[in-house]
């Protein structure tokens, strides 16, 4: 009698196993690569999702750089969001990204930072006096060959005609999240950086604001991937553009696209 009750139980766990794997499956949430300068935002939206009783996404974040060479690389992911075009253009022109589903989720700024500890103002102009407020030490940034936020940087930099002047003193990270670090620990005077990075760091200031017109736009495209199979991936993407999104965007200083 009890050898049948335990066979008849192995049974029943063996067909509740069967019949909840597929579910299971079903209810791992999409993988998202984004760039490093929207971790704080991206999680929040991540947990808003979840509590709407959907799987909460998996994010990774580094570089757009990085995120897009590891696309083309074939990685198994679902949605991708850049912190500039010129990545999505790349992923879009080889094919990569699912088409009618790109579209910009978000805006930013471009801001020089110092550490809190080492307080200072500066006004961003032309031939503003850089190189003289870093003293010995050196500007901190994203590597301006590759990342976008070092990209816009360097653009910044050269319209205000003060790049030959830093060229040679800088201090550069993979990612706009790296080069801030550098600043936080006091490694770097300065650093450029997003104005959403600073005001995710409790021990940065934000020294001065570069002029919109210093440099391109700074825009974030979202796409679904071509290779995307989970079923939750277009209703996350969705769910970024809609009005509660971008609420949580815009509640971490993002502007609108």
């Amino acid at each position: 009698m009890m050898n049948a009750i335990l066979r008849t139980a192995a049974l029943f766990a063996l067909f509740l196993h069967i019949s909840t794997a597929p579910a299971m499956a079903q209810q791992r949430g999409p993988l998202v690569l984004a760039a490093a300068s929207m971790q704080e935002a991206m999680n929040a939206a991540a947990d808003a999702w979840a509590a709407q009783r959907h799987a909460r996404p998996v994010l990774s974040f580094a570089a757009s750089s990085a995120l897009a060479r590891q696309i083309r690389s074939g990685a198994p992911a679902d949605l991708f969001v850049s912190a500039d075009e010129n990545w999505m253009d790349d992923i879009s022109r080889a094919g990569l990204i699912q088409r009618g589903t790109r579209a910009d989720i978000a805006g930013n700024r471009l801001v020089l930072i110092a550490p809190v500890r080492m307080p200072l103002r500066l006004r961003i102009t032309r031939a503003m006096p850089l190189a003289r407020a870093l003293g010995a030490s050196r500007l901190a940034m994203a590597n301006p060959d590759s990342v976008p936020a070092g990209k816009y940087g360097k653009a910044a930099l050269m319209t205000l005609g003060v790049w030959p002047s830093v060229t040679k003193r800088l201090a550069l990270g993979d990612n706009v999240r790296s080069a801030m670090a550098l600043v936080e620990r006091g490694e770097a005077r300065l650093g450029i950086v997003y104005a959403t990075d600073a005001r995710a760091s409790r021990n940065v200031m934000v020294a001065g604001i570069f002029p919109a017109d210093s440099h391109p736009p700074v825009r974030y495209p979202l796409a679904r991937l071509a290779n995307s199979r989970n079923p939750e991936a277009e209703g996350f993407r969705r769910f970024l553009l809609s009005r509660a999104g971008q609420t949580i965007f815009a509640r971490f200083g993002f502007s609108k696209p």
